[in-house]
């Protein structure tokens, strides 16, 4: 049984090695690693913080909506907890 998802991810530019999209790249493919099938992704640029949360000011935010097997988002977000790059991600169900 397969589900649709969205994924909303806040991405940490500072000390970037590569460029934005090698790194908005490398996140969908850490999706499909985990059987993920990507139906969109949207860039929604650069946001500033209400606050310095964890010494930034501001961050990438990327909207991912993929479909997958109803255990992906916790094995995600238990992957992306491990990716520096990664700051946020909150993950929900889409009808």
């Amino acid at each position: 049984m397969s589900r649709k998802y969205q994924g909303l991810i806040v991405l940490n530019t500072k000390s970037l090695d590569g460029t934005l999209d090698e790194l908005v790249s490398s996140i969908a493919k850490e999706i499909e690693a985990e059987g993920g099938a990507i139906d969109k992704v949207a860039q929604l640029g650069r946001r500033q913080f209400a606050y310095n949360a964890r010494h930034l000011e501001a961050g990438h935010y990327v909207n991912y909506i993929f479909t997958g097997s109803p255990d992906i988002v916790s094995k995600l977000q238990a992957r992306l907890r491990l990716n520096g790059k990664v700051h946020l991600q909150h993950f929900q169900r889409v009808a």
